[in-house]
């Protein structure tokens, strides 16, 4: 991993992002959310990327998609970089693109998640995201060609198993049964049970391409 250190008036991020940048990637806006197309090594990448967010509340987390490799029946719009960090960093979206600019080449960082980085949590945990006073939602914005996920540890352990699950699962499942699909649907957005119209529902639809 590579960590940059920006200053923006009285403003300092720290930004850690691959030292490779994915080869074989692709993430767009979507009808219903966002696309997002992958292999085995973006896969473990966005694992990672999503591990450490949850635990690092003061951490942006940036993979740079943009200029991936995709093929062409893959190809579905204006392609995006993904963002992911904790809520407490109180991050404005919108600022995105002033610190992408002062990222420079950053220095070499050293990340080590712990085994239960993406706990699989139980059914009674996900049947709470539908209550109506549940808080704990992924926040979701598009800002200078970067797709901005938001969210309290909770928010992102909730759909942990969903990205365990493209990195350590449909590997194995595809080289059984190629060519069958094998994806993860990660809700963005409070519940469509309780809609707002400020963050509307949306998914983040992720498959395992090749």
């Amino acid at each position: 991993m590579m960590v940059s250190t920006v200053q923006l008036g009285r403003h300092q991020y720290r930004v850690v992002r691959p030292a490779t940048a994915p080869r074989f990637a692709g993430l767009y806006e979507g009808r219903l959310g966002a696309q997002f197309c992958l292999d085995k090594r973006t896969a473990m990448m966005f694992a990672q990327a999503w591990g450490l967010a949850a635990r690092s509340p003061y951490t942006i987390v940036y993979l740079p998609l943009r200029r991936a490799e995709l093929s062409a029946h893959h190809l579905c719009g204006r392609p995006l970089d993904l963002v992911l960090l904790h809520h407490r960093l109180a991050f404005p979206p919108s600022r995105w693109k002033q610190v992408r600019a002062r990222l420079g080449t950053g220095r070499p960082h050293t990340v080590v998640l712990p085994g239960d980085a993406l706990p699989l949590r139980p059914i009674v945990d996900h049947r709470r995201t539908r209550h109506r006073e549940f808080r704990d939602h992924l926040r979701w914005a598009i800002a200078a060609d970067t797709l901005v996920l938001t969210g309290s540890r909770e928010a992102f352990e909730l759909e942990a198993d969903q990205v365990r699950g493209l990195a350590e699962e449909c590997p194995a499942h595809r080289a059984r049964t190629p060519g069958t699909h094998c994806c993860a649907e990660i809700g963005m957005g409070r519940s469509w049970h309780y809609p707002d119209r400020r963050r509307p529902y949306a998914e983040l639809h992720v498959e395992y391409a090749r």
